[in-house]
């Protein structure tokens, strides 16, 4: 893909420079088409002095309506327009005065009288400061617009951001207060395993708090929910197995941080754990249609004790992805006859875009 050797820049980027650009443009513009129509009605080429006064008047003139406009603009309506009228047609006079006395010292004794030929050029005069003044109020109505959904995204940006964060900092007490109920369940039948336990969560904790981006590659993502395993591993001993399913650029693919943890948390707690002979976790991940597809599945008892769980950790993770995704996230749970799965499908990000 070519680069370009520089940056484009928006044209309303410097708003004054645009305005002294336009108004170049516009009246350089208006002076060439005048001029070419002279021409072509075969009017002398002296008359072309006149056309070029006649531009430099309009031009003058909407400078300081630009001004008047300026302060109008935010009144009220019935301010502002009425205001804009009266302004207006006070300019467009102006403007037709100057042009008629420059063509009535340009003919001499023409027998024209003065009012014929200012009458003459109102019209002219109307139909340039009436399109300028148009097209002042719609260039900056239009800036308005852009300036104030610029600030809405803004603030929805922000009120996002917190709204994540706030669900993340929920998450790690949450994971605490479980964690630590199982190494005091584990401290009265091995006080070794629970002090290997307590070194695994100082480790885990350190981890978890780290200040990190709200969504990174699914290599770390699965790295933490390693060291979460590798606890309970410690606290449930050989009664939990758990496998990965990953391959090749999946392990690129961004997601929310922590999105797994509580995914995890969930098939142990209300899943292998309540199984006497301990049970598996499979966690799986592919790419279908420019999509993230991620599943969970986990062994549960057969008597329905366990519907999955929705405790703080998936409702949290269900509200992350509400916000982060909106409607083009999936998000679902549900149960088979000894399993508990769960499946979140996100927009496919890779780590280098």
């Amino acid at each position: 893909m070519a680069v370009l050797p520089f940056r484009p820049t928006p044209f309303f980027a410097d708003k004054n420079r645009a305005f002294w650009n336009l108004q170049f443009i516009g009246w350089g513009g208006a002076l060439l088409l005048r001029s070419i129509t002279n021409i072509a009605n075969g009017t002398p080429l002296a008359f072309l002095v006149l056309t070029l006064i006649a531009t430099i008047t309009g031009f003058s003139m909407s400078l300081i309506l630009s001004v008047i406009y300026n302060k109008l603009i935010n009144q009220r309506p019935l301010i502002t327009w009425s205001a804009t009228a009266l302004v207006l047609a006070v300019a467009v006079a102006v403007a037709a005065l100057i042009d008629g006395w420059t063509i009535s010292l340009w003919r001499g004794d023409s027998g024209s009288s003065f009012a014929s030929l200012v009458l003459g050029v109102f019209y002219m005069d109307m139909t340039l400061l009436g399109a300028w003044s148009a097209l002042y109020y719609a260039i900056n109505y239009y800036l308005q617009v852009e300036l104030q959904a610029d600030r809405l995204e803004r603030l929805e940006a922000q009120a996002t951001s917190a709204q994540l964060a706030m669900l993340r900092y929920q998450l790690n007490p949450h994971f605490l207060f479980n964690a630590l109920n199982a190494i005091s369940a584990l401290g009265y039948r091995d006080a070794a395993r629970a002090d290997a336990a307590i070194s695994m969560l100082a480790e885990l904790m350190r981890a978890s708090l780290e200040e990190r981006a709200q969504q990174i590659a699914l290599k770390e993502e699965i790295a933490f929910v390693r060291l979460y395993v590798d606890l309970y591993g410690i606290l449930l001993g050989n009664a939990l197995q758990v496998s990965f399913d990953i391959a090749g650029p999946v392990w690129q693919a961004m997601v929310p941080t922590m999105l797994l943890q509580p995914l995890m948390e969930n098939a142990i707690v209300h899943g292998v754990a309540l199984l006497p002979a301990g049970g598996r976790i499979v966690v799986r991940a592919h790419i279908r249609e420019a999509r993230l597809v991620l599943s969970l599945i986990n062994d549960a008892p057969a008597d329905g004790r366990s519907a999955g769980g929705k405790g703080i950790g998936l409702s949290n993770t269900a509200e992350r992805l509400r916000a982060l995704y909106g409607d083009a996230h999936l998000f679902e749970m549900y149960r088979g006859a000894r399993s508990v799965t769960v499946d979140i499908s996100i927009p496919l990000r890779s780590e280098s875009a």
